[in-house]
């Protein structure tokens, strides 16, 4: 198989002060941040749909991606060649793991059989490439969203048929996943939602949704798939209201079907936009119940209202980021997959390496601050110091339900004089500035 990007050898840690645009700044996989190479907090993925099946199609214009790959006539044989440059890609960037939805992987067939052999068939070349090259998968998942057939949704259809379709579809991705070693499967509802409640039974398609996942289980646990669970929250977009609007929705949802002992959440930094949350918010929600999984590392665009799944470069962005994960004792067996795709108008190959590099440095130079910020506690100590009031007299018997209204009642009558204290915002915010400026 040919070279698919001759220009680049490897892309290598130079330091900070290079001007090397395909070189590291930051991210420097051997070195040890706390107890930890970088390699193993950040467990970087490429997103086979965006790096190499994706064109530059947006919702305004045709594709404008130069892929070589692409340039066979064959579907099957653009398949095979894409699986080579996603190899190739991940070499040459350094990064150990890729995602993949079954559709990225083989065109679709006239029939399901025939979808699956496509599929087959581009399985057996990933595990090759994957015992020589040492690679690994994060995760896999089905598309449930993109084919007509799921117009109206996949677990959630009026239609019993494209349940049963998803549900198939679901069984061999599953499949895949454990043939191939992947460490987590994900599920994101593309159409788990709703354009008008004129039209929709939501207890009917809540109740499915809840039983499709519960198959799901149960079948992880018949293969012997012991990978980790995982649910993407998204609020819109393609429909008006997802099922799964946020990470707090979600955990709810989880909660009011007895699924929440099997999933984790994997969570979308441009998702969180979508929500109307920041992505540490939607990171902390996830941390404090205990079912951050893993994340999908991107960004929006504030000034746009759809899901532009830019590379990360907002460094505070990534900075919180990564003390949420640092705090949560890290993402393993998650990750940080890009799923990051370059602007339309960046059409050449060579700009995957800009994306993905912008993308990494941007996270490793965000655990490296976090990294301080947690060995320095500061944050964390004046938190506790301003909740210090729950720790003795009434705050602890609040905390260890040892009063009632009545109990609050007689001591508010005595103790009704209070002195407010600051909430230092600013301070903190120019604390976290000195620690990511100096």
């Amino acid at each position: 198989m040919k070279e698919f990007f001759p220009e680049v050898k490897r892309v290598q840690f130079e330091g900070k002060e290079s001007r090397n645009p395909l070189a590291f700044r930051y991210y420097n996989p051997e070195q040890v941040v706390g107890d930890k190479t970088m390699a193993e907090h950040l467990r970087f993925s490429v997103a086979y749909w965006h790096a190499i099946t994706g064109d530059g199609k947006d919702m305004f214009g045709s594709g404008s991606a130069i892929r070589p790959w692409d340039d066979l006539k064959d579907p099957m044989e653009v398949a095979k060649a894409r699986a080579y440059a996603c190899f190739e890609f991940m070499e040459k960037m350094q990064i150990q793991y890729f995602c993949f939805h079954d559709t990225d992987l083989a065109p679709e067939g006239a029939s399901l059989r025939e979808t699956f052999k496509n599929i087959d068939e581009i399985v057996e070349i990933l595990k090759e490439l994957m015992a020589k090259t040492g690679r690994k998968l994060l995760w896999g998942t089905s598309n449930l969203f993109g084919h007509p057939r799921f117009m109206h949704g996949a677990a959630t259809s009026p239609d019993p048929k494209v349940f049963a379709y998803a549900a198939a579809r679901v069984k061999r991705a599953m499949e895949i996943t454990k043939e191939l070693g992947g460490e987590n499967y994900v599920f994101w509802g593309g159409r788990e939602g709703y354009e008008t409640l004129l039209n929709t039974d939501m207890k009917l398609e809540l109740d499915n949704l809840a039983r499709f996942l519960h198959m799901a289980v149960d079948y992880a646990k018949e293969i012997g798939f012991t990978g980790q669970l995982l649910i993407e929250p998204k609020p819109k977009e393609p429909t008006k209201h997802q099922y799964d609007f946020d990470t707090a929705t979600v955990i709810g949802f989880l909660k009011t079907y007895g699924l929440d002992e099997h999933f984790k959440i994997n969570i979308e930094a441009n998702h969180a936009t979508l929500a109307g949350h920041t992505f540490q918010h939607e990171l902390r929600v996830a941390r404090i119940n205990g079912m951050l999984g893993s994340v999908d590392a991107n960004q929006g665009d504030e000034l746009l209202g759809w899901d532009t799944d830019q590379f990360s470069t907002n460094v505070y962005a990534t900075t919180l980021a990564m003390y949420e994960i640092l705090l949560n004792g890290g993402l393993a067996p998650g990750g940080l997959n890009f799923d990051a795709k370059v602007r339309r108008g960046s059409y050449e190959p060579i700009d995957l390496f800009y994306g993905h590099i912008a993308g990494m440095d941007a996270f490793a130079k965000g655990l490296l601050v976090a990294q301080r910020l947690v060995e320095s506690g500061e944050l964390e100590q004046f938190i506790s110091n301003r909740y210090a009031g729950y720790r003795t007299g009434i705050g602890a018997k609040i905390v260890n339900g040892e009063v009632g209204f009545k109990e609050l009642y007689e001591y508010a009558l005595d103790n009704d004089q209070i002195t407010l204290k600051s909430g230092r915002q600013e301070m903190l915010e120019n604390i976290l500035n000195r620690y990511i400026l100096d």
